[in-house]
């Protein structure tokens, strides 16, 4: 593992359909010291842009150049296929491959898909890229198979999609320089991962002890804190009042007025009630 101090951002290339959005929103919150830079790519430049260090990572799609980087596979999409509003594949909830066998299916020069072989009938020239292919559909010119995530990308009102089976699917996968698995790439992929802020699974020596730091001053009491001492207990014998408010020798603890009197004064007890009036 190569060292990441001098490092003062991470550069993060994405492609087209990926959101790294929460990933990202992770990541402000652990190293807000270090700022992670967005780098959109297109999916045939990605390979040449992780080999050359234009970017640390790259959340990506398959296939990638594993002789010399490094991929943890994230998801895998569904592939859709791209039809008019009014498309009778319209009609059902999935699609299959013999569905369009009487279709033309766009294969536009940035497919991800991997084909073997392409179903339905080729169009007579192959779309630049998947937005020209989605301009196509939209003219009535054939249909279009991609991962979902695009389907939603290249949204249009006139345009719907449903699941296609029994085709290829697109992997996405957080790919970097296997020779240069910094510090902060293992952070990022701790994020990946769902690691909690205090692990310390994968990462340097200096990123733990930071985070160790951290964990102490934020757990450790304040200065000049005392602890409160524990109330201090009755001491045996002397009468006390239970819970139901009598007292130690059975007597409730409220004393009875008349008696009370008497005690105090040492003398008869007063008689009650109004004098009678003498005649």
């Amino acid at each position: 593992m190569t060292g990441s101090e001098n490092t003062s951002s991470f550069r993060l290339a994405y492609v087209p359909g990926v959101t790294p959005a929460k990933w990202v929103r992770v990541w402000n919150e652990r190293l807000p010291d270090v700022p992670l830079t967005l780098v959109p790519v297109a999916p045939a430049d990605a390979d040449e842009l992780l080999r050359s260090g234009g970017v640390d990572a790259g959340l990506v799609r398959l296939p990638v150049d594993r002789t010399v980087l490094s991929a943890i596979p994230l998801y895998t999409e569904t592939t859709v296929v791209v039809v008019p509003k009014d498309h009778l594949v319209t009609a059902a909830d999935e699609v299959g491959v013999a569905d369009l066998a009487d279709e033309i299916v766009l294969h536009p020069l940035d497919d991800t898909l991997g084909w073997e072989e392409l179903p339905g009938r080729p169009a007579r020239e192959r779309p630049a890229t998947t937005a020209d292919a989605v301009e196509l559909v939209a003219a009535g010119i054939g249909v279009l198979a991609v991962p979902q995530s695009l389907a939603r990308l290249h949204h249009r009102r006139d345009l719907t999609y449903r699941p296609l089976t029994d085709v290829p699917q697109s992997g996405v996968v957080l790919s970097w320089p296997e020779d240069a698995t910094t510090d902060l790439v293992e952070e990022f992929i701790g994020i990946i991962r769902g690691r909690t802020v205090n692990s310390t699974r994968g990462r340097g020596p200096a990123a733990a002890q930071t985070t160790e730091k951290r964990g102490a001053t934020k757990g450790s009491p304040r200065k000049g804190a005392q602890r409160k001492p524990a109330s201090a207990k009755p001491a045996s014998g002397k009468t006390g009042k239970s819970a139901s408010g009598k007292s130690a020798s059975g007597r409730t603890g409220k004393p009875t007025p008349g008696r009370t009197a008497r005690r105090a004064g040492g003398g008869p007890q007063a008689k009650r009630g109004k004098p009678r009036r003498r005649s």
